[in-house]
């Protein structure tokens, strides 16, 4: 995912388990002619959270509007969801926990509203030729409010939404975005943004991609809008409220660069944080051109989170970043943010690749060669508790291996590769065939065998699925 990278180089945590979902179900009557349709699956059957996500229907766009008390912790939102029907429809379900919903539309018809423990159910009242038809893009529009729930992973670790001392922050991997807006949130569904937040006035609400217009403020409140134009998944999402020093700049090819630092630590971050451009060309250098329009940092006191993690556009740290953890979460942006996994079995490739951009930049910057990395990764003993593609359940997928074993795989395809020109160039290949898309194990795999010409089976038997620590040539 990426997930979290707790501070430096983001050890790594547990994971989450599966979470009851509320699930919000649009329900059609019985019909007698016209789109009979049938539901949307309940969840993606993803291997760690198969309740998570949806079936049925592909989310193009969210518009979220939030009106925010931080003393309260409370929020009143308004989600309109613009999706594309995969099948004909009857029901379909979000992603919700905690929050009351207090209407509902599809395609401008009033929902009925019934709960039933964490399972909410809307009812439509169209008519069987007006059902929602395979191919045909709708738009729902939920009305909600309450107060956001802090989601707590077996390993205590926190996310959802996190109230801090002057407002709120919210982190989304993998489950934790569901406590702040219902969505299909599953990694496998990307879509576009729109974010309007009101608070009050002397805070700043920061979220994902370029500020849409200048903030507004009326009667005491203060209105910040965010513009997301390239896909993103629901778990990079976040909003960050509270008191910041903010910066707006543009880098090379117009790239705009947005940071937001609490006041207390800004002294501590200004040197980490202002290398931005700096780290972003490193990167797209050896990764490929940068794919997004805005780049930049958040930073919160070091009590506010205890982790780092890659949300899209602009990471979120925990206090003063250093520069490790600063190149991991970025690198995450080509490796995580862009291409996205298809599941969360496929953590492996944000962590590991994120990973071995770190071991890249001790080489160049530090003198530090790969090869020194890859044999301090192997002697770690944390490292070889199981494969990096094959996490024993939901509890592993942010564990040691993901990380480490992960990066020791890339080393020993650049190894295989023998030829670093090669070797970069099949890194950057590799973000370009799938900008903005998700990928799995078996697609990278595929390509890499693809594009070198080799049958490296050997390899991903040993490295990559291995249960036993093979030789350090072997």
């Amino acid at each position: 995912m990426d997930h979290r990278t707790p501070v430096r180089p983001r050890a790594p945590r547990a994971a989450r388990a599966a979470l009851p979902l509320l699930a919000l179900v649009l329900l059609a009557p019985a019909c007698t002619g016209g789109v009979e349709g049938k539901p949307g699956a309940a969840g993606v059957r993803d291997p760690y959270f198969p309740k998570l996500g949806n079936g049925g229907y592909d989310v193009t766009h969210y518009a979220l509007t939030l009106d925010v008390d931080p003393d309260e912790q409370t929020l009143r939102g308004t989600a309109e969801i613009t999706a594309r029907a995969t099948q004909d429809l009857s029901s379909f379900n979000l992603d919700l926990a905690g929050l009351t919903v207090d209407s509902a539309t599809v395609e401008g018809r009033p929902a009925a509203v019934n709960r039933a423990g964490n399972e909410l159910t809307l009812r439509s009242d169209a008519k069987a030729e007006d059902r929602l038809r395979k191919g045909e893009t709708f738009r729902t529009v939920v009305h909600y409010s309450g107060s956001p729930k802090t989601i707590t992973d077996p390993d205590e670790s926190e996310e959802g939404w996190l109230p801090t001392d002057d407002g709120a922050l919210a982190l989304g991997e993998p489950t934790g975005s569901m406590a702040w807006f219902p969505g299909n949130n599953h990694p496998s569904d990307k879509a576009t943004y729109d974010l309007t937040v009101t608070v009050p006035k002397g805070l700043t609400a920061v979220s994902n991609g370029v500020m849409a217009g200048p903030p507004v403020t009326e009667k005491g409140r203060t209105t910040f809008r965010w513009h997301t134009a390239e896909p993103m998944a629901s778990y990079l999402a976040t909003l960050a409220i509270g008191k910041f020093e903010t910066k707006t700049s543009t880098m090379a090819g117009g790239i705009t660069v947005f940071t937001a630092v609490d006041p207390e630590v800004a002294k501590a971050s200004a040197r980490t944080v202002g290398r931005v451009p700096e780290v972003v060309a490193w990167e797209a250098e050896h990764f490929g051109p940068y794919p997004f329009s805005a780049t930049g940092a958040i930073v919160e006191r070091d009590d506010d989170s205890g982790y780092a993690l890659e949300t899209q556009n602009r990471p979120v740290f925990p206090g003063p970043p250093d520069l490790g953890t600063f190149v991991h979460e970025m690198a995450h942006q080509w490796f995580g943010d862009s291409v996205t996994p298809e599941s969360w079995r496929d953590m492996w490739l944000n962590e590991g690749l994120a990973t071995y951009a770190e071991w890249l930049w001790e080489e160049e910057k530090n003198d530090t060669p790969a090869e020194e990395s890859f044999e301090d990764a192997y002697e770690d003993k944390d490292n070889w508790a199981f494969p990096p593609a094959l996490p024993p359940s939901a509890a592993e997928i942010s564990d040691p291996p993901v990380y480490g074993r992960g990066a020791m795989v890339i080393h020993k395809i650049r190894e295989a590769v023998d030829d670093d020109e090669e070797f970069f160039a099949l890194l950057r290949g590799w973000t370009k065939k799938y900008r903005h898309r998700n990928a799995s194990t078996a697609d990278f795999t595929a390509y890499v065998e693809e594009e070198t010409g080799q049958d490296l089976s050997d390899l991903w038997k040993a490295w990559l699925y291995g249960r036993s620590r093979p030789a350090a040539d072997g």
